[in-house]
């Protein structure tokens, strides 16, 4: 029954699994893999050749959401998704909205500016400010869907839609880019205060350890 999370650390949907499972408390072995040019054999487990991928029991489960929510099945202690219908969709939802579209909008930052350097090549700052500029839209939604008082994006308590929302933003941030807080100062509160919990933060500071200065 032991839970093995195949993927690399810095993707936003790999780091979204791991924090859901420190979130639920339980462990888990990380497989480290790339999704670039991957083997028939782990198509076999994710057709779509992408990460993470779970295995668990003898089978293999792909795609982060899907992890989650079966994740979940198994464990509903210490729940993550809302239990009011209309609360659970808009969890839902801000997951969609997060994996779906804040990912690939901000990607250029990431590349511009990480992966131009971990390849030994020069930064890009022309295709990174593309992501910065391709991202203001998203950040001005979720400030706009943060009031005032409101700790987290849907009901009382830390849901999937938190998760899946913070993650891309450690990229970002690994990217040289976060939100600015005179600008947005809901979402950039929001944020320090997700990524300073513990599930986030070892993370985040692994990832940092594997990073260029």
């Amino acid at each position: 029954m032991t839970f093995k999370i195949i993927g690399a650390s810095l993707s936003p949907f790999v780091r979204k699994t791991r924090a859901f499972f420190a979130e639920k408390g339980l462990d888990y072995e990380l497989e480290p893999l790339m999704p670039f040019g991957v083997s028939d054999e782990f198509k076999a487990k994710s057709p779509l050749g992408k990460i993470p991928c779970l295995e668990h029991d003898g089978r293999a489960l792909p795609d982060s959401s899907v992890i989650c929510a079966y994740v979940e099945r198994l464990h509903p202690e210490s729940a993550l998704y809302p239990s009011d219908p209309w609360d659970y969709a808009q969890a839902l939802w801000h997951e969609e909205y997060a994996d779906g579209a804040l990912v690939g909008a901000g990607i250029p930052i990431f590349q511009g500016r990480l992966i131009t350097r971990l390849m030994g090549k020069n930064v890009d700052e022309e295709l990174a400010k593309k992501g910065e500029e391709g991202i203001e839209p998203f950040c001005d939604y979720l400030e706009g869907k943060l009031a005032d008082d409101r700790k987290y994006l849907v009901g009382p308590q830390l849901t999937i839609a938190d998760i899946a929302t913070a993650s891309p933003f450690v990229n970002f941030a690994h990217g040289g880019w976060e939100p600015d807080a005179g600008r947005w100062p809901k979402l950039s509160a929001y944020l320090g205060r997700i990524h300073s919990r513990p599930s986030f933060k070892a993370l985040i500071e692994e990832e940092k350890a594997s990073l260029p200065a």
